[in-house]
């Protein structure tokens, strides 16, 4: 898909006036339909990004695309993943959530929502409490770690 550009598409058009919706709207509704999923970690930058880059909600969009046409739309998401979360049902709910809410939200017809996991996040506490029983540098190197070392 394309990357988002800064374009108006036209949606509605009668005496009344036009509706139109920019790519970045598209992509704000279907990112916060996706980071209220249980299961998400974040959303990522995508492949070009190298590593998995978890963002905050303030810069949502970065790992939405979006094709928008005059009836339809097609979305494609890259995100991280909670480690331990059914990663297919966590995907399936989120294609779910992202269809409902840009077609509630637009009139627009959602013919696809692609998902792409970029990585999986484990969780902070577990990581922490792995680092605090991790010999530190300096105990490694006075030999006095706390844990004891297999020869």
């Amino acid at each position: 898909m394309a990357e988002n550009k800064a374009q108006d598409v036209e949606i509605q058009a009668d005496k009344a006036g036009k509706v139109t919706f920019n790519n970045d709207v598209i992509a704000t509704i279907a990112a916060l339909a996706t980071v209220d999923v249980p299961g998400v970690a974040g959303m990522s930058g995508g492949f070009t990004s190298g590593v998995a880059e978890l963002l905050g909600r303030k810069n949502l969009t970065k790992g939405v695309k979006v094709e928008v046409g005059t009836t339809e739309c097609a979305v494609d998401l890259n995100l991280v993943i909670r480690y331990g979360a059914k990663i297919h049902e966590v995907c399936a709910k989120i294609q779910e959530e992202v269809c409902n809410a840009i077609e509630t939200m637009t009139g627009l017809k959602v013919v696809e929502v692609n998902v792409h996991v970029q990585g999986v996040e484990i969780e902070k506490e577990k990581r922490d409490a792995d680092a605090l029983s991790a010999p530190k540098m300096d105990e490694v190197a006075a030999g006095t770690e706390s844990t004891p070392r297999v020869r």
